[in-house]
């Protein structure tokens, strides 16, 4: 082989190396797109809607568990408007003396 003929093949073989290096770098901006581009399963404003009823749901059975277990008293009594009066009436006796 003749000096020239090395030279075309080796000039051949860095334009097939840069395409499949170009190739690979627009396959992974693909795979980096796909990634980023995912689709939610539950969408943000229902995980919003979620996680304040659960909320709302947990601060329920506390009060429940709290008036009910600790404080010795029925569960279903921490439920009626009476109960919640009597506390705001202790509440609010306190802080005027």
């Amino acid at each position: 082989m003749s000096a020239n003929e090395k030279g075309k093949l080796s000039a051949s073989k860095e334009t097939e190396k840069e395409k499949k290096s170009s190739q690979e770098k627009s396959q992974l901006s693909e795979i980096k797109f796909l990634i980023r581009s995912r689709i939610r399963l539950i969408p943000i404003w229902l995980r919003i809607v979620l996680l304040l009823f659960f909320m709302m749901l947990s601060t329920i059975f506390g009060i429940l568990i709290g008036y009910g277990v600790i404080g010795d008293g029925d569960m279903i009594d921490a439920l009626k408007s009476s109960t919640w009066q009597h506390i705001i009436d202790l509440v609010e006796k306190e802080s005027e003396e």
